[in-house]
This record gives structure tokens, C-alpha cells and sequence, in this order.
């Protein structure tokens, strides 16, 4: 017996030591296009492919059915169904309803900055821009006249909305980080999962066991690779940045915003950026609005009334706004690395529209880099990747830069901006190499490589004189970049 106990005994002692260590969660990087009219980059953190693929698919299916109560595109939506009738009470869903009722409580909250039927007013300008003129007061007149007319009653007993106006309506303003939060919550519940960050067009959420660095975009560069204004550290928040910089109509060679005052009809015009950072994400996407129509007093008194927000708002005229917590979340500056190399005029911007698929679509996978005249890699200046085992899809890129790849972590970090449209894209190379140091002049070899999961590769290439004379080049598209255009010239901004 005696003899027993001690072999239990050292059984109970060396089990832990065999066991099995618990395998570490990993990222699994999905990127989309064509998702609520924009791009989508899902970040999932869990220790198998298996769950990132049920959490993916759980994203995927939650995106789709939100839209199909939500969007104001599509004819056959709940809402869109719900716009049809006047006048009576309608049983809606419980995700409709709580849409509604944000769009009541936000109206109040910013003395009607934030309206459903703003729509009215972006359609005064839009139709207006095609005619290449600015509306008359006539026309802005009836649009603010169906902004103030009131649009809906909901009845909390019976759960019900009752239609009332003939305003066009649409939910922009915020519909987006809504659904962006229960993709989030579903992609959780759906597998094992520690964390999950869901940004769609630059709007964005990270729930889970994680922390990330967020780039909040420069509304005054024109690539999506420029260096960022801001770098921030955050954890289960949800941020959503708003902006005239990316959409709006061009009218006798001046700039309107997409986004409108619907008090005024006027396009907002005084605020580059604002970007919202708030436990809510509904929260996060109407205040980014709204910031972008209130006067920046108005803005920070209405932010100060509500737990957990940190913002930061760049004026038309340079002023740059931070909320009182906003250097808590801020990581510190990169110094920039002196060099000894001449510094150069010229940057080379390259402008590309991916051959949208239909309906949601994988991104492909694209590189983006510089050859010298003997074919040795110069400058990795964008990479758009998957799994990093799908990488060797990128085969003239990996042919080059799989022994340089390894450490480099320059592409990892999310993204927060202004929503630009589906599959279109704009990088930049600023004339530097791998090291950060300026190229001399000469002559170089720009490539375009595309490659897609289950479909087809494509490789595109330039030759380039780097030597401060302007040169434009338009390349014929293929499978899948529609088109592809290089402008060599001199620098717009400092990078």
C-alpha cells in the first residue's frame, strides 16, 4: 500500500510538468472590400485557424444582416421597406428601433447637427454639383424646410415606428459603428477567441483581451501610407474618425463636403478631421460627425457631458484640439533618424482602383515596391497581406524580401480615417530606401504585384527617372486593378 501512495504521489508531482503549455493566441488578419460601401480589415486573436475562420464567418454573417435592417441602398432593407409606408404604425426590429431611437437622442444632444434627414441637404448638393453650380437659396430653403419637419414617432409600449415625413432619410451618420459593434460581439461569441478589432472604412472597434496601436490618418496627405498624425494605445474603445478630405463634390474647382450642416445646408467647411475615441461606438461615430458640423465650443461642452470620450479635432486652419485625456493614450513621437543623405523635392504617388467583385470580396493581396536599375529591392512602400503564410503568393515580392521580411512590423497597426469609397487607393514612395535614407538619382523600376486567394496574379512595373523632372504614366488595367496611375512630383507635404 505503502508502495502505492508514493508512485500516486509522484504521479500527482510530475503530471504538471508534462502537460501540454497552452498555445499562445496569435493575429489572423482578414481584409475585405466592398463591405457598407468601403474596405474592411478584421483582426482576430485566437490560438487555432479554425476558430478565426468561425469568428470571420460570424463577422461576415452579422455585417450582412445588420445591413439588411439598416442600409437606406438597399430597396429591399427593413428600413428602406419602412420608408414606404406614412402614417402608420409599424413593428419594427429591435435593431431598427434602437437606430431610431440614437438618431432622437442625438439630434437633442447636438441641437439637430446630427439628423437622418441631413440626406435631404447632401441631395440639394449633389444634384446641384452635376449641374457644375452652386443650389440656389430657393432650393437649400426646401431642403431645411423637410430637415425641421419631424420624420418618425416611436411608440416604446408597442415597439413601434410610425413614418411621418416625406424627407429622404438616411443613417449614416452612425448605423456604421453600430454594426461594426455587434460584428465585434458576434465574432466573439461565434469561436475561443481573446480579441477581435473590426475597423470598416477607417471606423473601427477592439473588444476583447488586446491592446493596439491605432494611426489616426493625416487629413492633409493624399496616401494611404503617409506618415500618420497621430499614434494611440487603446483597448476595448471604439473610434471613428469623420472628414471633409475624402468625399464631396467638386463645383467650378471648389472643394464641398459630403458632410452638411442640416440646420444651415451648408457643407462643413470649418473642420478637417475629428476623431472619437469612446467606450460606445455609436458614441464614437456621431460625435465624429457632429464635431465636423458644431463649433468647436459647442463640441468640447457636449463632450465634457459624456463618460469616456477623448477626441481630436484639426480645424481648417491648422488649430489642432485634444481632449484633456488625450496625451494618456498617445504613444510617444518617433524621432526621426538624422541623416547625412540630400534630402529630395519629389515623391512618387501612385493611385490604383482594384476590379471590384460583386458584393463582399477578399482584398488581394498586393505589394508595392522600387527596384534599382540592377534589380536589387529598394523600398517596400505598401504590403497588403493575409495570413503571413500566404505570403510566397506575393512570388516576385518574397523573391526579393523573404529574408528581410521577418522583423518588419511597419504595416501591423490599425487605421483610423475619413471613409473612402470601395477599392480605391492611394500610396506613396517618398524617395526613401528600406533604411530611411533618400535614394540618389537614377533610374529605378517600380512594381505593382497582386495576387488573390483562389483567383488570379498579376505583376505591373514602371521604369522610372528619378532625377526632379515631373513625369506621369497611366498603366492599362487588368483582372484585378482597374486602373493604375504614377505622378512623379514634387512633394505636397512634408513626411
Amino acid at each position: 500500500m505503502k508502495i502505492l501512495f508514493s508512485l500516486l504521489a509522484a504521479f500527482l508531482i510530475l503530471a504538471p510538468c508534462s502537460a501540454k503549455p497552452p498555445e499562445s493566441s496569435r493575429s489572423f488578419l482578414f481584409q475585405y472590400d466592398n463591405v457598407l460601401g468601403t474596405s474592411m480589415e478584421l483582426k482576430v486573436f485566437t490560438t487555432s485557424t479554425s476558430a478565426s475562420s468561425r469568428a470571420e464567418a460570424a463577422v461576415l454573417a452579422e455585417i450582412s444582416r445588420l445591413s439588411a435592417i439598416l442600409s437606406g441602398y438597399d430597396a429591399n432593407s427593413e428600413f428602406s421597406r419602412w420608408l414606404h409606408t406614412l402614417g402608420t404604425p409599424v413593428r419594427v426590429s429591435p435593431e431598427l428601433y434602437e437606430v431610431l431611437a440614437l438618431f432622437d437622442r442625438w439630434r437633442d444632444r447636438t441641437n439637430g447637427a446630427v439628423d437622418a434627414s441631413a440626406e435631404a441637404v447632401t441631395r440639394c448638393w449633389r444634384q446641384a454639383a452635376t449641374r457644375q453650380r452652386l443650389p440656389t437659396k430657393e432650393e437649400l430653403a426646401a431642403a431645411i424646410s423637410l430637415v425641421r419637419e419631424q420624420h418618425w414617432r416611436l411608440d416604446p409600449v408597442n415597439h413601434t415606428a410610425t413614418h411621418l415625413s416625406t424627407a429622404p432619410l438616411m443613417l449614416n451618420s452612425f448605423a456604421k459603428s453600430f454594426i461594426i459593434r455587434h460584428a465585434a460581439d458576434a465574432g466573439l461569441a461565434a469561436a475561443t477567441v481573446d480579441a477581435i478589432i473590426v475597423n470598416i472604412g477607417g471606423d473601427l472597434v477592439i473588444a476583447g483581451n488586446h491592446t493596439e496601436n491605432v494611426l489616426v490618418s493625416d487629413p492633409r496627405s493624399d496616401a494611404e501610407n503617409d506618415l500618420p498624425l497621430d499614434r494611440l494605445r487603446l483597448s476595448n474603445r471604439a473610434v471613428a474618425t469623420s472628414g471633409s478630405y475624402r468625399r464631396g463634390e467638386m463645383i467650378d474647382g471648389k472643394w464641398y463636403s459630403h458632410i452638411v450642416d442640416p440646420r444651415t445646408g451648408i457643407p462643413a467647411g470649418r473642420i478637417l478631421s475629428a476623431t472619437v475615441i469612446a467606450p460606445a461606438a455609436t458614441d464614437a461615430g456621431a460625435l465624429a460627425t457632429a464635431f465636423n458640423v458644431m463649433d468647436t465650443e459647442e463640441s468640447v461642452r457636449l463632450a465634457a457631458t459624456l463618460p469616456g470620450i477623448d477626441y481630436l479635432i484639426i480645424t481648417s486652419d491648422g488649430r489642432r484640439l485634444e481632449s484633456p485625456g488625450w496625451k494618456k493614450i498617445e504613444l510617444p513621437a518617433v524621432a526621426a533618424s538624422p541623416s547625412t543623405q540630400p534630402s529630395t523635392d519629389f515623391e512618387l504617388l501612385v493611385s490604383l482602383e482594384l476590379s471590384l467583385q460583386q458584393g463582399v470580396a477578399k482584398r488581394p493581396y498586393l505589394a508595392a515596391w522600387v527596384e534599382d536599375e540592377n534589380h536589387a529591392p529598394v523600398r517596400t512602400f505598401a504590403l497588403w497581406h493575409g495570413s503571413e503564410r500566404y505570403l510566397p503568393e506575393l512570388r516576385s515580392w518574397y523573391l526579393k524580401y523573404r529574408g528581410r521580411y521577418s522583423a518588419d512590423k511597419s504595416f501591423a497597426a490599425s487605421v483610423t480615417s475619413a471613409t473612402r469609397s470601395a477599392g480605391k487607393y492611394t500610396i506613396k514612395w517618398d524617395g526613401k530606401d528600406d533604411q530611411g535614407a533618400f535614394v540618389k538619382p537614377g533610374k529605378y523600376v517600380v512594381k505593382i504585384e497582386v495576387s488573390r486567394e483562389h483567383g488570379t496574379y498579376q505583376l505591373m512595373r514602371q521604369e522610372l527617372d528619378w532625377n526632379g523632372s515631373p513625369q506621369k504614366f497611366m498603366l492599362n488595367g487588368n483582372t484585378e486593378i482597374a486602373g493604375l496611375s504614377l505622378d512623379y512630383r514634387k512633394k505636397t507635404n512634408e513626411n
